[in-house]
């Protein structure tokens, strides 16, 4: 497992962020939409869990469809009921019947890791739900810092996370062993008077550079002004205020059970497509399964 992200920083800034005025219009957002895709699953689940979500705007969501709920938070004063890591979950196998997290797991080092553990802490037939920030948010932060960095130092440190891709994420899923995975995301634009604008609200949100290979010397003033200065030049709208693009990125899964849809053994099919399609059929000499 690689080190992408000091855990300790991130959980240090977190803390002050939930402490101070945290900027929850990305998480209601996301709180919005958990309650419109959960309105499509027609059942009640016994134990709901809210993974690490920044601040507790989703459990009236879990409480109005679980019979019981938990709270599991990275942070104190973050209003959980356990206070612990999205790496090292303190849950037992199959213990909850649907898992949500939102805007938190893409902090992880182990994603793969933290996946495998949520599917494992839920019951057979259990959902697991969740989003993170995927690989286009703050493109234009990362576009702008690098060549600022260039121009200015004749060099460049890592500044903004490499968020995960969307096949990327996908590809996880099934790895963690979740059955009938599905992965979407949507572009957010928020837009901004000036780039400072935008970094206040990640350092309220607690998304400043917690990146383990970040440089340990201060960002030089020249930089970052002409940091602000190739943001503007090349991200700005016809009124002058610049855009930041955060990509949502939805999971979902569950843990498997019998009951759940199978696909077909290869040549079990009881009709031919090609008969379907009213087209003949060309073979290729290879019998099913080689």
């Amino acid at each position: 497992m690689s080190i992408v992200f000091d855990r300790a920083l991130h959980r240090r800034r977190l803390t002050r962020a939930v402490a101070g005025e945290y900027p929850d219009f990305l998480l209601a957002r996301a709180v919005a939409d958990l309650d419109e895709r959960l309105s499509a699953v027609l059942r009640r689940f016994g134990v709901a869990a809210d993974l690490a979500t920044p601040l507790p705007l989703a459990l009236p969501v879990l409480a109005a469809r679980a019979d019981a709920h938990i709270r599991l938070a990275e942070t104190s004063g973050a209003g959980g009921d356990v206070i612990g890591d999205l790496e090292a979950l303190p849950l037992a196998a199959g213990s909850i019947d649907l898992a949500a997290s939102l805007l938190a797991l893409h902090a992880a080092n182990d994603l793969p890791g933290a996946l495998i553990q949520i599917r494992r802490a839920l019951r057979p037939d259990g959902l697991f739900i969740g989003c993170l920030l995927g690989g286009r948010s703050l493109h234009e932060l990362r576009e702008a810092f690098l060549a600022a960095e260039a121009e200015t130092t004749g060099g460049a440190s890592p500044r903004v996370a490499p968020f995960a891709d969307l096949r990327d994420l996908g590809s996880l899923l099934q790895r963690a062993g979740f059955a009938l995975p599905v992965i979407d995301s949507e572009p957010v634009a928020v837009r901004y008077g000036d780039v400072f604008g935008l970094m206040r609200d990640l350092r309220a949100m607690g998304w400043g550079n917690a990146l383990a290979g970040r440089a340990r010397t201060g960002l030089r003033r020249r930089t970052l002004l002409r940091m602000a200065e190739v943001y503007a030049e090349r991200f700005a709208d016809p009124d002058g205020r610049v855009r930041a693009t955060f990509e949502i990125v939805w999971l979902s899964g569950w843990a498997p059970h019998e009951s759940q849809q199978q696909p077909l053994r290869p040549g079990s099919a009881k009709a031919r497509l090609a008969d379907a399609l009213g087209v003949a059929e060309i073979t290729t000499g290879e019998r099913p399964g080689e």
